[in-house]
């Protein structure tokens, strides 16, 4: 493990460890989760049922999971990152995207180096069978990742780190070698209720349980539909995910600043603001999100999300020539626009 630990952060992961596959313990919670409808329009998730909880299913002749945490907050990220982000979230006219969100496909980066990994492990041991994920298939990564040292998950949902917090993604490696496995850390969540607290939307329906339907993340980037009219007012400023949970974390004043230069900024999110990314052709969406998580949600949805926000920025207390740019901008795109995005550009107007 000393070789694999070596190789692991030579290719930019932060940690690794490795999972056991019985996770039978798991699978009450994630029939519950579905029974109670949490994944909304996601019906993969149901179709693939208790695959999620059961590797060897996925993978025949799995025997251990080999998790690996890469850490992603943008190396020039100042010390006071979380104060920034809250600042720019009060913010009418600016547009908020989600940290994880404003540099290179964390799918594409995971993937590569994942693979790199495994290719390693495998001319070190002989013929290895294995597969690679990284959110990109029925794995239940928080489990496996609490399972194998990782961290422990938090009431939000998302795995916690005491050296590293939450601001992190997930891969995974299923191999058919029996790896020794690692050890589980404790939770250390405590009392603490923040995270359910300053859910804008209630989508934290209990500790360690996530309404998806209700979930900023879900709503701008998942699903494909209206976004429900009683929840728009509560999107603010955020187009595409949400990182409130993760802000307002204790446990995120010790994230890390990631290794690789894939996750840096791009120019276009550095502080963008609603105007100019509603100003984006459908072929200037593509040009600005190419390599990026961002490209697949296209460019119906984005400017459904935008056309959300600038509704709750006319609702808020703006400069007349601010709010009469804005109006201009959503009166404009209207002869053209979809019945989606008009139907959210008439509400937008709605003030």
């Amino acid at each position: 493990m000393a070789q694999l630990q070596a190789w692991a952060l030579e290719l930019g992961f932060s940690q690794i460890g490795v999972a056991d596959i019985d996770l039978s313990s798991a699978e009450p919670g994630l029939l519950a989760w579905l029974a109670a409808g949490f994944h909304g329009s996601m019906h993969y998730m149901a179709s693939h049922g208790l695959k999620r909880a059961r590797p060897a299913e996925l993978v025949p002749g799995t025997v251990r999971v080999l998790t690996a945490r890469m850490d992603y907050l943008p190396q020039r990220l100042p010390g006071d990152w979380q104060a920034i982000e809250w600042q720019r979230l009060a913010e009418p006219l600016a547009a908020q995207v989600s940290l994880y969100a404003r540099g290179r496909d964390y799918h594409k980066v995971l993937r590569q180096r994942l693979q790199q990994l495994a290719s390693r492990l495998e001319a070190l041991v002989g013929p290895l069978g294995y597969r690679v994920f990284t959110d990109s298939a029925p794995v239940l990564e928080v489990e496996l990742a609490s399972r194998s040292g990782i961290g422990w998950r938090g009431k939000h949902s998302l795995t916690l780190h005491r050296e590293a917090g939450s601001m992190f993604f997930l891969g995974e490696i299923m191999v058919d070698l029996p790896l020794p496995l690692s050890e589980a850390v404790s939770g250390h969540c405590g009392q603490c209720t923040a995270c359910i607290d300053v859910c804008p939307t209630r989508a934290i329906v209990a500790p360690y349980q996530v309404d998806a339907r209700r979930c900023i993340s879900y709503l701008t980037i998942e699903s494909d539909e209206p976004i429900p009219l009683e929840l728009r007012p509560l999107l603010g400023n955020r187009i595409y995910g949400c990182d409130d949970c993760q802000l307002v974390c204790p446990w995120n004043k010790f994230a890390q600043r990631h290794a690789l230069a894939d996750f840096d900024t791009r120019g276009p999110f550095e502080a963008p603001t609603l105007l100019q990314l509603w100003g984006w052709s459908e072929a200037e969406f593509l040009r600005h999100t190419e390599g990026s998580a961002i490209r697949r949600i296209g460019h119906a949805r984005w400017q459904r999300n935008l056309a959300v926000a600038m509704g709750n920025a006319l609702r808020q207390d703006l400069a007349p020539a601010d709010e009469a740019a804005l109006r201009a901008a959503l009166q404009k795109r209207l002869p053209q626009a979809s019945e989606l995005l008009a139907e959210h550009i008439h509400w937008a107007l709605e003030t």
